[in-house]
């Protein structure tokens, strides 16, 4: 009895063991991809596009991708590969972690696509594995949950993601840093004044003078406080609450 197709691309064999050699193969595909996406954005990226960029038919393509959305988990994976992981083993699993951050964030910029092609989609292929084992290794003598710390990793790439389009978007708007905190604090001091926040108000007085802050220090300090949020020990991040409502009347027989 024949099984039915493996719903995955990553659980199909890339060629079937019969008929003429392939043309093409999945990381030639891939690449061809990417290359597109890289210059003209995602949108531009589909079957026929990167069909004529290999110097095929569309309909030759299907032998090896199912759908365009099988072709951009190719290309996410493709991408992926060029995490390295050569800064980890410090033996500090914050900083490898936040190693882990820098070389994500440096994908994410040299492939702006990326933003979108996994906003609405988190494909996990063989690269995407590599990165998620070398991060569960770094995580693996801290005294916390196995879904505590897959967790944490899933946070950690989503607060990737979304720091790095607000530095793709600033980019784009011609805004540094210290300019874009500059328009920011102009107007939140503009709000303030008005008196109806007074929390904010109270924040915002007990900020520190504006420091001229880089696009990579601006990362490393929210990435850090995240991390260390995210992975305390257990018997901390699950200690109840304390009971501020009072004292409870006594039972009554």
């Amino acid at each position: 009895m024949t099984e039915p197709p493996a719903h995955s691309i990553w659980l199909r064999p890339e060629r079937a063991g019969r008929g003429p050699v392939p043309t093409f193969d999945r990381d030639r595909i891939a690449a061809a991809g990417v290359a597109l996406a890289d210059t003209s954005g995602l949108p531009a990226v589909t079957m026929r596009a990167v069909a004529d960029a290999l110097g095929a038919g569309p309909a030759s393509l299907y032998r090896y991708v199912a759908t365009r959305d099988e072709l951009l988990e190719l290309m996410i994976d493709r991408v992926n590969g060029e995490i390295s992981y050569a800064e980890l083993g410090s033996g500090v699993w914050l900083d490898d972690l936040l190693a882990l951050a820098r070389q994500s964030r440096s994908v994410h910029l040299a492939h702006p696509w990326l933003l979108d092609a996994t906003a609405t989609r988190t494909p996990v292929g063989p690269h995407a594995v590599t990165y998620l084992e070398h991060a569960l290794t770094v995580l693996a003598d801290l005294d916390v949950a196995p879904r505590t710390k897959l967790e944490a990793i899933a946070i950690l790439n989503a607060v990737i993601a979304a720091l790095t389009r607000a530095e793709v978007a600033r980019h784009l708007a011609g805004q540094t840093i210290p300019q874009w905190q500059q328009a920011q604090a102009e107007y939140l001091t503009r709000v303030v004044t008005a008196g109806r926040h007074p929390h904010l108000a109270a924040a915002l007085a007990g900020q520190p003078p504006a420091a001229e802050d880089s696009t990579e220090a601006l990362f490393d300090r929210i990435i850090t406080r995240l991390l260390i949020g995210l992975l305390s020990p257990d018997d901390i991040a699950t200690t109840p609450a304390p009971d501020h409502t009072g004292p409870k009347p006594p039972a009554v027989d």
